[in-house]
């Protein structure tokens, strides 16, 4: 087999030795147009995952690697003169110009053609001479360019500005500072790579970067680097460099690029590291990717011919990086948005900044640093006890823990009466240790109904169908419990659906009303609502949370958020409306914020609102409006903000996702200081800990997995081996409160030795 590898970097060198190593008769060309000695960067950094992998591919590589390490577990955050340290994560990192070195060394010993300082012939003249060709270019990838309509590559720069440096100080763990200036924060990634060297990038969020009065590095010759940039970062963060020196190698300052493509091979040319993909360096190095596909697209060719080997690299790898740069869109995300953490106490701001990627939660942190989580658990609310279980004042209440059993809709009410159904679901979730439950999509009049089987507040008969659940629930749990008032607006008059979120239209329903004739979806067109039907309106929200009050509620929630009435006058792609009730955002909030007035005026408890933070569509609402809204919604009573998203015009995309709509909980609650609950793929405990703890929301609202398992909170506490107050066990079911014993696995089935052909002593 003859192999064209273009571009002579880690990616390209290591591929090359171990598709060599693995087939001695491979005759292998690296191309690389730089010289031998020219490189770019400072330090490479590897988890200690990959270093086992590498060992296993090749020994040589990882004893010469291994010779050159700055090893390391801890991580410290520098954040208003407080330095935080978490520990037991085990990084290594090398320079990056010897690791090139010894890479270069290993092909010259297994007889590799690496030619430098050569630029590679045109891809289509290597596609007709080698057997494979390797695009290991990086970045900017000219392979890649060339056959842009197959691959597909979509380039997505992000708007933070970082320059990469090194500093002649020597750390002794992974470092991240943030310093706040009167121009916004200023962040640094810093880890060490040798015994008196660290890397050091300094990333400025696009409006710190111009606020300061930085500038654009300027087309500067390959190798020169920002003089002016660096003084600056230098004076910026001379408290921390301690007299040590900012150290270049073409460093100016530039915006992170994240790559995707399509596909990644095209015939017998196949795409390796930075041309492929890119995942931002907060988590972690370009580097370590390539090395890591390097491994699996050798292993491959072993396996088959080209086209099915490039095929096999293909479906191993894809997961695996998606994976990485979900996380790192997360991170980067996190660190282009960090003044929303900026102001945190240095406690929940190291948590939060730990935890921005969700691949590092609190239990992980948990495991490999017990004594530093159990001083956060401390310091978040003065017990020893994991967040989730610790209590939390909404309003002039206290619920025991910040666990919300999510509003969901059970269509079993007969002419809004409830019964035996909502008794049983909610009664359930208050008894499995919710310290709130919420009942889901009660209507507050007939017509204001999604289904004909939604329970409802719009008549006297169902106060009473109502205080046998709430009485329930008081008498034999703990917690709270609320209800979900809502009217259907343009997704009323539909059939119960079979699946998905909303039925069919109803054969012989009533007329659907909406602040603009939009129709959703296949469903009729609404009539528009006059300024005298919105006064009616008003009228029956409040009378439906004074029957709420009756009905022994403890709580009330305003649906404002997934296409119904109050959401369609808030969104600007569902209200059209040129009187006072549309227009700007000023002019959507109106309605929605008159009924709100009406049902705080007669409803003195903890009254929430949920919001659909983002339409998920062009031209809809945007996470600032959300924000806007929040503030408005807090400012006329609302003591919490119920954070989801969508479901406001069928044409939405959502990025749906773990914990996905978890940002949007973190930054009204950042912007506006009202308290939030997170909701939506939150399915863990590790999570909500999380999110809890670093402040991204002060509840959580668990939904499709308190339907799996109704005791999801105390069984939640059960394997936290908490046993206090934030999650009791209710009386009735007092002698389950420990686990059943399980059958012992410390021996083994009957037959399991022989079908292994080997004897139990072995």
């Amino acid at each position: 087999m003859r192999v064209a590898v273009v571009g002579g970097g880690p990616g390209g060198l290591y591929f090359a030795a171990l598709a060599k190593r693995l087939d001695p008769a491979r005759e292998i060309t690296v191309w690389e147009r730089n010289a031998a000695d020219d490189t770019f960067g400072f330090g490479v950094v590897f988890s200690d995952e990959t270093l086992d992998a590498i060992a296993d591919a090749d020994p040589v590589v990882a004893a010469a690697m291994e010779a050159g390490f700055a090893r390391w577990s801890d991580i410290d955050i520098h954040y208003r003169g407080v330095v935080q340290t978490s520990g037991g994560h085990g990084f290594a990192a090398i320079e990056r110009k010897r690791l090139l070195q010894l890479l270069r060394d290993r092909c010259a010993g297994l007889g590799v053609d690496v030619r430098f300082s050569t630029p590679a012939p045109e891809v289509g003249e290597l596609r007709r001479e080698y057997d494979l060709v390797v695009a290991a270019d990086g970045v900017n990838s000219a392979v890649r360019a060339a056959y842009a309509e197959v691959f597909r590559p979509a380039l997505d720069e992000r708007s933070c500005r970082y320059m990469w440096l090194a500093t002649d100080r020597a750390l002794d763990a992974f470092t991240f500072v943030v310093r706040e200036t009167g121009f916004g924060p200023v962040q640094v990634h810093a880890y060490p790579f040798d015994s008196g060297r660290s890397t050091f990038i300094v990333e400025l969020p696009e409006e710190t970067w111009r606020a300061g009065g930085f500038r654009e590095s300027g087309d500067l010759p390959p190798g020169r680097s920002d003089e002016e940039g660096v003084a600056r970062c230098a004076a910026l963060l001379e408290d921390f460099l301690d007299g040590h020196r900012l150290l270049t190698n073409n460093s100016r300052w530039v915006r992170f690029t994240t790559v995707r493509n399509a596909t990644w091979r095209h015939g017998n040319v196949v795409l390796l590291g930075d041309a492929a993909h890119t995942a931002h360096f907060s988590i972690g190095s370009g580097t370590k990717l390539a090395m890591e596909d390097a491994q699996a697209l050798a292993a491959a060719l072993e396996t088959g011919e080209v086209e099915q080997a490039l095929a096999r690299y293909e479906a191993e790898r894809r997961p695996v990086v998606e994976s990485t740069q979900r996380a790192a869109q997360a991170s980067l995300e996190w660190f282009e948005t960090i003044g929303h953490a900026v102001g945190q106490e240095p406690e929940q701001f190291a948590f939060n900044l730990l935890t921005r990627s969700r691949r590092v939660t609190y239990d992980n942190l948990r495991l490999r640093d017990p004594g530093y989580v159990a001083g956060l658990d401390r310091w978040f609310g003065g017990q020893d006890a994991p967040p989730l279980f610790q209590p939390f004042r909404l309003g002039e209440s206290v619920l025991r823990n910040r666990v919300v059993s999510a509003p969901i809709a059970l269509y079993r009410a007969e002419d809004g009466v409830v019964g035996a159904a909502e008794l049983v679901h909610l009664a359930g979730k208050a008894l499995g240790g919710s310290g709130l439950v919420l009942a889901g999509m009660t209507a507050v009049s007939a017509t204001g109904r999604v289904t004909r089987a939604c329970a409802g507040l719009y008549a006297d008969e169902h106060v009473a169908a109502w205080r046998r659940v709430t009485d329930a629930v008081h008498e034999h749990s703990g917690a709270l419990i609320g209800v979900q008032l809502n009217h259907s607006g343009r997704k009323g008059a539909t059939e119960v659906p079979s699946t998905g979120s909303l039925g069919g239209p109803l054969p012989d329903g009533w007329p659907a009303v909406a602040p603009s004739p939009l129709a959703y979806a296949g469903l009729p067109v609404p009539r528009e609502l006059t300024e005298r039907d919105l006064g009616v309106l008003v009228e029956e929200f409040a009378a439906a949370a004074s029957r709420a009050d009756a009905a022994g509620f403890d709580v009330l929630e305003l649906q404002a958020g997934h296409g119904f009435l109050l959401s369609t006058f808030l969104s600007p792609l569902t209200n059209h409306r040129a009187d006072r009730f549309g227009g700007d955002l000023e002019g959507r909030l109106s309605f929605p914020l008159a009924v709100l007035d009406a049902v705080r005026a007669v409803w003195r408890k903890p009254l929430l609102v949920r919001v659909s933070a983002v339409d998920w569509a062009p031209g809809g609402t945007t996470p600032e409006d959300a924000v806007r809204i929040a503030a408005a919604f807090a400012e006329h009573g609302a003591d919490g903000i119920d954070v989801s998203s969508g479901e406001v015009v069928p044409h939405e995309r959502p990025a749906y996702g773990r914990g996905y709509q978890t940002p949007f909980a973190a930054r009204i609650r950042a912007a506006t200081g009202v308290p939030t609950i997170a909701v939506g793929g939150i399915s863990g405990y590790d999570d909500a800990n999380s999110v809890l703890l670093a402040g991204r929301a002060d509840l959580v609202g668990v939904g499709r997995a308190h339907l799996y398992d109704p005791s999801w909170t105390l069984h939640a506490a059960a394997d936290l081996d908490y046993t206090g107050p934030g999650a009791p066990w209710p009386a009735i079911h007092a002698a389950g409160s420990t686990k059943p014993p399980t059958a012992s696995r410390n021996g083994s089935r009957p037959g399991e030795h022989a079908r292994r052909g080997r004897s139990p002593g072995r």
